[in-house]
């Protein structure tokens, strides 16, 4: 009788068992596709759903299709799959969880990856935010399914309705005016609440899906779109990527998929209920777990770092909305490592920016850089290395001697550049330090560089004022954009400097990120055409435009060998020369006329007269050049 009793418990047990064990569901599946004849065959597949690593067991039966591994963390919601493809040709395969079965697609590619052309000094790069640039037909201004938000241009915090069809229907202009390469800011899903004091997420830099458009911005086919119509008009794309931190509303703050997943954890539990978007803070204002980060990388290449100030770079948040995402997880790597590789055959972008790059740990962030260069060898990332020292730049850019790890970045920031520059605008070039000597005392440093022609340079950007100020002055802005473009770097130009959009952060950052004139419907003023852009706006324009026509192919700034002149009599010199041409770029730096005395730069000067680029006019050069306050030349022959 008791045997009986047992062996019945017994079955009710192994039953009660696999009925718990049948209970999963799968709810997403990321990467949501994957591509065969990749370098490595490996790739990991992470499937969220409830109690999915209740699973016992995962198999396939399709053809070169292997499974190398199932990992369960500690979340019960998350199982990762890792998968070999070596032999796989494209097509629907079949994965077994236990008995439900779960269709998964592998592609083709579209070419190989050698095939895969980054940007190079080349290039001219336009940077711009979608949220403010331009708002496209048939627009949905509140979209089902997402956080509460709203679209209000006038509030500069908030989201103003910006899209990528509203980037495509004006890649017209981008040919027009003579840039190639096209860097948006993030463009991924950002479904974080807008906050009653008008805060929102518009500017893209806190994921909350990394294999999704923000649909407020369109669809990844929109985004594909794009793409594919930007180069048919020879203009390439560049993705804003995020690997330091994520948005507080994704999935993993929610849910952490394992203890480590985040840096700093411990503060999550008690931000879960009643959290405040603008402030990521909880009921009560609680920080007593919290780690800010300092915002100050030199701990990061510092011999003399504290332990506890290179953890407040690295591990501290960069702000409470943002969780800090622990890249020493060889899982969490290994998913942005495929996600980065996702979006390069899935759109075709033709290179990233990586946001905050310093700020995440060096040793996973150059891992992926070398799997990518290694899939890519002709693509190109350039990292953002926000410190105003030439030697710190140096030190992250692929093969530094400055550094004992080799982080396979190929271009970096220049913010010298960017911080010289910004000095010397409001001062007098003298015998000495300030003015333009700024940027001469910079360029002194190259040799630190290993590349320094893949140093990306630019005089403004979205997190800084604009280079005009709250004003409209151009000679300053024309010496710089002169500077800019003949200089040995990458240069890259921020959107509407071209018809003189100004603005500072001194009471918000949306006052630089203003919406482009004639982007958005109910526009007067359209500066997207001639007739609408005022006199003054045109001929900044026209200057902008013959410049960046005149550098297109041009091997003389591609290719040319550098040689500068320290400042004379406040007369700076940049010679560019190739092939038996040569290009001077003078600016006068000061505020008073000026002679450029030629024979002090006779080794450069090997002919009697020279075309100024900027206003088609030819120079004599036998004789000493007069130039007028502030005037700049670029000078050919």
């Amino acid at each position: 009788m008791m045997n009986k009793i047992s062996y019945v418990l017994c079955l009710l047990l192994l039953s009660a068992m696999t009925m718990n064990a049948a209970k999963f569901s799968i709810d997403r599946i990321e990467p949501t596709d994957w591509f065969v004849g990749m370098k490595n065959p490996q790739v990991q597949l992470m499937l969220y759903g409830k109690n999915i690593a209740s699973v016992q067991s995962v198999t396939t039966d399709y053809p070169g299709v292997s499974i190398d591994s199932v990992v369960r963390l500690d979340s019960p919601n998350y199982l990762l799959v890792y998968m070999n493809l070596q032999q796989a040709q494209p097509g629907n395969m079949t994965l077994r969880l236990d008995k439900q079965k779960v269709n998964y697609l592998l592609k083709a590619r579209e070419m190989s990856g050698d095939k895969r052309m980054g940007f190079t000094n080349a290039d001219v790069l336009y940077m711009l935010m979608p949220d403010r640039f331009a708002q496209g037909a048939g627009h949905n201004t509140q979209l089902k399914g997402m956080r509460p938000y709203r679209e209000d241009r006038t509030q500069p915090s908030l989201r103003h309705g910006g899209d990528l069809n509203g980037i495509r229907e004006h890649l017209d202009y981008f040919k027009d005016l003579g840039v190639t390469a096209l860097w948006l800011t993030p463009v991924l899903e950002n479904d974080s609440p807008d906050t009653d004091n008008g805060y929102s997420t518009y500017h893209g830099y806190a994921t909350t899906n990394y294999y999704r458009v923000d649909p407020r911005f369109g669809s990844n086919a929109d985004y594909r779109r794009l793409c594919d119509e930007a180069h048919q008009k020879g203009l390439k794309v560049v993705m804003d990527m995020i690997f330091n931190h994520s948005g507080f509303e994704h999935p993993w703050t929610l849910d952490m998929p394992s203890k480590d997943w985040l840096n700093v954890p411990e503060w999550l539990a008690e931000q879960q209920s009643g959290r405040d978007p603008m402030t990521g803070y909880g009921q009560g204002n609680e920080q007593s777990q919290y780690l800010q980060t300092s915002y100050k990388l030199t701990p990061v290449v510092d011999p003399y770092a504290s332990k506890i100030d290179l953890k407040e770079t690295q591990e501290g948040w960069f702000v409470p909305s943002m969780p800090d995402l622990n890249q020493n997880n060889p899982h969490l790597m290994r998913y942005l490592i495929q996600n980065s590789k996702w979006w390069i055959e899935t759109v075709g972008i033709d290179g990233i920016r990586m946001d905050t790059y310093p700020y995440a740990f060096a040793e996973p962030m150059a891992q992926w850089m070398k799997e990518l260069n290694e899939e890519y060898p002709n693509f190109n990332t350039v990292g953002e290395t926000w410190v105003t020292e030439p030697a710190y730049t140096a030190a992250w850019q692929a093969d530094s001697k400055l550094s004992t790890l080799n982080s396979h970045l190929k271009t970096v920031m220049d913010f010298s550049f960017f911080d010289k520059l910004n000095q010397a605008k409001n001062e007098e070039t003298d015998a000495w330090w300030n003015g333009l000597n700024r940027l001469y005392n910079s360029f002194v440093y190259d040799y630190l560089y290993p590349n320094p022609s893949s140093v990306m340079a630019f005089i403004e950007n979205h997190d800084t004022d604009r280079f005009l100020g709250n004003g409209r002055d151009t000679l300053m802005l024309k010496q710089a954009l002169a500077l800019l473009l003949t200089v040995n770097r990458i240069p890259q130009l921020y959107y509407g400097t071209e018809v003189l959009m100004n603005g500072t952060k001194e009471v918000t950052d949306g006052n630089v990120r203003k919406d482009f004139p004639g982007g958005f419907p109910g526009d007067e003023h359209n500066c997207f055409e001639q007739t609408g852009r005022s006199r003054a706006e045109n001929a900044m324009f026209t200057w902008l435009r013959r410049l960046l026509h005149w550098r297109q192919g041009n091997d003389c700034i591609i290719r040319g060998k550098q040689t500068q002149f320290i400042p004379y009599n406040g007369v700076y010199v940049l010679a560019r020369q190739y092939k038996g041409r040569t290009v001077l770029t003078v600016l006068n730096g000061t505020t008073q006329p000026a002679v450029m005395a030629v024979k002090r730069y006779a080794e450069v000067i090997t002919a009697e007269r020279a075309r100024d680029v900027l206003t088609g006019r030819y120079v004599n050069l036998t004789t000493d050049v007069q130039l007028k306050p502030r005037q700049s030349m670029i000078l050919e022959f």
